[in-house]
């Protein structure tokens, strides 16, 4: 299957000169959940459009294939990221498919083990500091203007375009824009991104409506929210942990022009949420993911309007459960081994 250059070459900046860099990525499901489905009611339907199944397990690689195709089309000496942990795996991966050297900056100790390993076991050059995630930032942008590396954060407007055909996709399966969309926000690029690749589609002729775009932010990460950078970000959800968002005045305006919102939620909403995904609809999302649904449940417990009856809600997972796989494991401790007995399998099991 071709990857998002490839399926939408007309709608991004690229030229039969580009040198398409692609795993493939994008044409990921949307995924009815029934069971959030059947708490709003309404005869509502909620769709999870999971980013967590592309080739290195987040929505990071829609926005990445085009960066690093463009970065090589400039003839780049290598590319530089500051990462919670999704850019590094994507910008490790594509590098290394390219054959370029990549450089990851990232918090020392705030990066989750499955994201971690994949930058490098695809051969980064891995450099942990001591700051959080907007210190590293800070850096990475400096040196690569002064090195002439190209930076591969979603400063980078290639990483927008590329992350905006999210939103081309899900107009195809669902046959027009749902009328809500909630989607966690961290750096912001998400939100501005999907945000665009609705109005591109709507100006173009095609969607007739434009979905109420709903961002959600971990309480202890949510400086959009509170109007100010957050110094010292706090959250379970590492992905989302940045305290000032490179993409903030995007995600406003998209905020402000579909009618939407941004959301707080606390550590335990996004858990509750977490939960919710794996025992009920099946999914298995890394925590920061969950802070979509996570404000959904929240704007439904407070009885605050989501979309009309027989209305459409999307959720996006950003990531895949097994980018956090120490996550998934906290606090679960195994039985004791039984003996290789049918009768100790069925007490086991409750059946006697």
């Amino acid at each position: 299957m071709a990857g998002i250059i490839e399926r939408y070459r007309d709608r991004l900046p690229v030229t039969p000169e580009t040198p398409v860099v692609s795993l493939e990525e994008g044409s990921t499901p949307l995924i009815h959940a029934p069971g959030l489905s059947s708490i709003l009611g309404g005869d509502r339907q909620v769709f999870l459009k999971f980013e967590g199944l592309n080739p290195t397990g987040s929505f990071k690689d829609r926005g990445m294939t085009l960066a690093v195709s463009k970065a090589m089309e400039q003839e780049c000496r290598g590319v530089i990221c500051a990462s919670t942990g999704n850019t590094s795996a994507s910008a490790a991966a594509y590098a290394a498919r390219a054959g370029i050297p990549c450089w990851v900056v990232l918090p020392a100790g705030k990066v989750a083990a499955g994201k971690l390993a994949q930058a490098i076991v695809h051969g980064a050059r891995v450099i942990p500091i001591e700051g959080n995630f907007d210190e590293a930032l800070e850096l990475v942008v400096e040196i690569s203007e002064r090195e002439g590396i190209t930076l591969v954060n979603s400063l980078n407007p290639y990483r927008l375009e590329g992350q905006k055909t999210i939103a081309f996709e899900i107009i195809e399966e669902l046959g027009c824009a749902p009328d809500t969309h909630f989607l966690p926000v961290g750096n912001a690029g998400n939100i501005t991104a999907t945000w665009r690749g609705y109005r591109e589609d709507h100006h173009a002729g095609g969607t007739p409506s434009l979905p109420s775009m709903i961002g959600c932010q971990a309480a202890g990460a949510a400086p959009i929210v509170g109007g100010a950078p957050v110094k010292n970000p706090e959250t379970i959800a590492t992905a989302i942990r940045i305290g000032n968002p490179a993409s903030w005045q995007g995600a406003l305006d998209a905020i402000e022009q579909s009618s939407g919102d941004i959301l707080a939620v606390e550590d335990q909403q996004i858990l509750a949420a977490y939960d919710h995904l794996a025992k009920r609809e099946g999914v298995f999302c890394e925590p920061a993911s969950a802070a979509s649904v996570a404000g959904l449940l929240k704007r439904h417990e407070t009885a605050a309007q989501i979309a009309p009856a027989g209305g459409t809600i999307v959720c996006t997972l950003t990531g895949h459960g097994l980018k956090d796989p120490d996550r998934a494991i906290a606090g679960v401790e195994l039985p004791a081994p039984i003996p290789t007995e049918m009768d100790a399998l069925r007490k086991a099991m409750d059946l006697t």
